[in-house]
């Protein structure tokens, strides 16, 4: 099997039938995010990976 992305496109057929082509998607060559840009624009309350614990491991436990 050729390497991924070697192929200009595939077609998966049913019954005969082609139904769908993958191609491969357009380069895109963007430049990398820039760290920090919501800095200050959202709010966490405190402790929050703490809040309904206890609910949060009920629902594991209990499947519910």
């Amino acid at each position: 099997m050729p390497p991924c992305g070697a192929l200009p496109e595939i077609i998966i057929a049913r019954a005969g039938r082609p139904v769908a082509r993958l191609t491969p998607l357009a380069d895109s060559s963007r430049s990398p995010r820039t760290l920090g840009l919501g800095k200050g624009q959202f709010t966490l309350p405190p402790h929050f990976d703490a809040l309904h614990a206890a609910e949060i491991q009920a629902m594991f436990e209990t499947g519910g």
